[in-house]
């Protein structure tokens, strides 16, 4: 099968994921897109391909853009990064270095994620980045104090801290040692 052709089964297969997690029909999906309903049915069976027209009146009735929508049926990534290929976001100012450890996919609601704080470093965070996003962060090394919801925990080696975040958020390492911790994330 041509790569191209892999993709339009992908997009096909995708758009009737985005149908059916709305809990819509056929006719209700072509009420609100004003796509007959043949259409939508011969599309999500990869019968026919999609027009850009199309595809963004139903990206706008899913709520998304095109490129969030072809991402999301992009060839799988790699299941396995290496730690040597693990992107690095350094803040030098504030003294936090986060390294992304899962393998980045768009379709999964998990990721993990090392974070670093010297003695001192201080990270706030206005909001949430989602609403009820949960975070589970397991002390490695050193202690962090986290608040979250209005809460202030202070979690030490070996220690693990769990909750849905709504509002701000705030990472301090009170030192005297550098702390490393886990931070795993679920999407709600």
């Amino acid at each position: 099968m041509r790569q191209m052709e892999e993709v339009e089964v992908r997009l096909a297969g995708r758009l009737a994921e985005l149908r059916v997690e709305r809990g819509w029909s056929l006719e209700e999906l072509a009420s609100h897109s004003g796509i007959s309903r043949s259409t939508l049915s011969r599309l999500e069976r990869g019968e026919i391909s999609p027009t850009a027209a199309l595809l963004g009146r139903l990206c706008a009735v899913y709520g998304r853009t095109m490129s969030r929508l072809l991402a999301e049926v992009e060839a799988e990534p790699p299941q396995l990064v290496r730690a040597g290929a693990q992107a690095v976001f350094r803040d030098e100012e504030s003294g936090f270095v986060r390294r992304s450890v899962s393998p980045p996919h768009p379709g999964m609601r998990g990721e993990v994620v090392e974070g670093r704080l010297r003695p001192g470093a201080d990270i706030s965070y206005d909001a949430s980045p989602v609403p009820g996003l949960e975070q589970h962060i397991w002390v490695l090394e050193g202690a962090v104090e986290i608040t979250a919801n209005g809460h202030t925990h202070t979690v030490e080696a070996g220690d693990c801290l769990r909750f849905r975040l709504w509002g701000p958020s705030r990472f301090r390492c009170p030192g005297p040692d550098p702390v490393r911790y886990a931070l795993l994330i679920v999407l709600p």
